[in-house]
């Protein structure tokens, strides 16, 4: 029985935390939040600086208009340099702003902050079983990037 419930109890702790963390940190915002998928592309850009609007919409499996959209805005909104691909003088490269750099690096302090006070109240034994849990859910995360690149 434990089996078959596993996974859905899993999913839905994963869920709830992400839910939890997002929901207290757009509270504590001082300026207008980014859509999931404006801050998904803004995280895919920090670690692929240079990437393509075409290479980015497959990362994030959104169409490449919807892509183009959220880069507009961006670029409008100050976040995003779509610059032009030397090699390919019809493709844009995209860079983060100074701006978009700063915001990123705050959240993830605030976001880091956030749940290291909430993990510091629980006991040792349940601290140590979340940081033990940290490398085998890295493995399931590569495990369903690389199941949705086979779609």
């Amino acid at each position: 029985m434990e089996q078959e419930t596993f996974p859905r109890e899993l999913a839905d702790a994963l869920v709830g935390v992400q839910r939890l963390i997002r929901r207290r940190l757009r509270a504590g915002l001082t300026v207008p939040r980014l859509r999931g998928a404006e801050a998904e592309l803004l995280r895919l850009v920090e670690t692929r600086p240079g990437i393509g609007v075409s290479d980015a919409a497959k990362e994030l499996y959104l169409a490449g208009n919807s892509v183009s959209t959220l880069v507009n805005q961006l670029v409008r909104d100050g976040y995003l340099i779509r610059e032009t691909d030397p090699a390919d003088r019809r493709a844009a490269r995209l860079l983060l702003t100074e701006a978009a750099e700063a915001r990123l690096r705050a959240w993830q302090e605030r976001r880091a902050d956030l749940v290291g006070r909430h993990v510091s109240r629980l006991d040792e034994t349940d601290r140590e079983a979340l940081r033990a849990a940290v490398p085998a859910l890295r493995k399931l995360a590569v495990t369903l990037r690389e199941e949705a690149e086979k779609s």
